[in-house]
């Protein structure tokens, strides 16, 4: 007689094939902890170690890939990449301008879920804020007194912590963060770029330039580590933006250098074009601050996808001077100039 075999139990759902081992199990219940503030290269490593390690640095890179801003904006900025593996850009983040770190990229935590937001070390007010202002008590019928006395001025001003209005004031336009949907794509030429997510009407703020304030010799000494990394790494780019004031004669009277290439937000993904894009660019000063502020607003209706650009400056290398400092611009433009602006920092 043919023995026959009584059928295998079924396994359940967690029972040993699916069961992690105990070590990965006390693995599991610190990990969300650390890795969420490890950079790209220390969490590719830490994914190679085991599958435990892996699902979890496979889940951070998903979250990261979901919210450039890391909650630290009113809404999410994601990461779009059909042309490359890149999921997305390795910086750490702040809303607003900051000190110079002495860090060349401080420790942020990342893809950690909603707790990233209350980590972060950037939340401060704008470097060089006072507490004096207008007296406005509040601003009643979306009206402030700020707007009547800024009329025709030189220099856009802003209510700022010193006032005695309030958040809703109408004179804060640039304080309120991103209020558009943004995203981040990936293109073949230029590298990561900042585009519109929404249709965008004209003179609608868009963001600041955000990043570290430096001295001009911390600048100088910055650009020259960047130009080196340049000729090494053909995918790096720096992000160190060199603004200059200038008085109604058209003299400069103060330069201010702000690097997001670390330490930044949306902005540094803006991309220049050399027909001048589709940005303006105003600086602002809040009521009481010592320095201004560098604000993007729409210089006209913007589309839904379309990227957003705009000049990056006039300054450009002369025949005869070294090209070691040469990029090439991919603005596609029709007067594009084939290289992007230059000037010695």
């Amino acid at each position: 007689m043919e023995k026959q075999s009584l059928p295998k139990k079924p396994r359940r759902l967690g029972e040993s094939q699916l069961t992690l081992p105990v070590t990965d199990n006390q693995f599991l219940r610190c990990a969300d902890l650390i890795l969420p503030w490890l950079n790209a290269p220390e969490l590719a490593a830490v994914s190679l170690t085991c599958k435990a390690s892996s699902f979890i640095s496979r889940s951070i890179t998903l979250r990261r890939s979901l919210d450039a801003a890391r909650s630290l904006e009113n809404l999410p900025v994601p990461f779009l990449n059909a042309v490359d593996s890149k999921r997305y850009a390795d910086f750490a983040y702040t809303p607003f301008q900051i000190p110079a770190s002495s860090s060349p990229q401080p420790r942020q935590r990342w893809g950690g879920g909603a707790s990233d937001a209350p980590a972060s070390q950037f939340e401060m007010n704008v470097v060089g804020e006072s507490m004096c202002g207008c007296e406005c008590e509040r601003c009643e019928e979306g009206y402030c007194q700020c707007l009547a006395l800024a009329a025709g001025a030189e220099i856009v001003n802003e209510c700022g912590s010193g006032c005695g209005c309030g958040s809703d004031c109408p004179n804060r336009v640039t304080q309120k963060g991103v209020l558009v949907r943004l995203k981040i794509v990936r293109d073949e030429k230029k590298g990561w770029c900042l585009c519109s997510d929404q249709l965008i009407k004209k003179d609608q703020f868009i963001c600041e330039y955000a990043g570290e304030l430096l001295t001009t010799d911390e600048a100088r000494r910055r650009q020259t580590i960047y130009d080196k990394l340049r000729s090494t790494q053909q995918s790096f780019s720096s992000a160190l933006l060199v603004i200059r004031e200038h008085l109604p004669s058209g003299q400069a009277c103060l330069r201010i250098n702000i690097d997001a290439t670390s330490i930044g937000n949306v902005a540094r993904f803006i991309n220049h074009s050399c027909d001048g894009g589709n940005l303006s660019t105003v600086l602002l000063r809040s009521s009481g601050a010592l320095l201004p502020r560098l604000c993007f607003f729409a210089a006209r209706d913007i589309a839904a996808g379309e990227e957003l650009s705009f000049s990056y400056g006039d300054v450009r290398l002369t025949p005869g001077e070294s090209t070691e400092k040469k990029l090439n611009c991919s603005c596609g433009s029709s007067c594009c100039f084939g290289t992007l602006p230059c000037e010695n920092t």
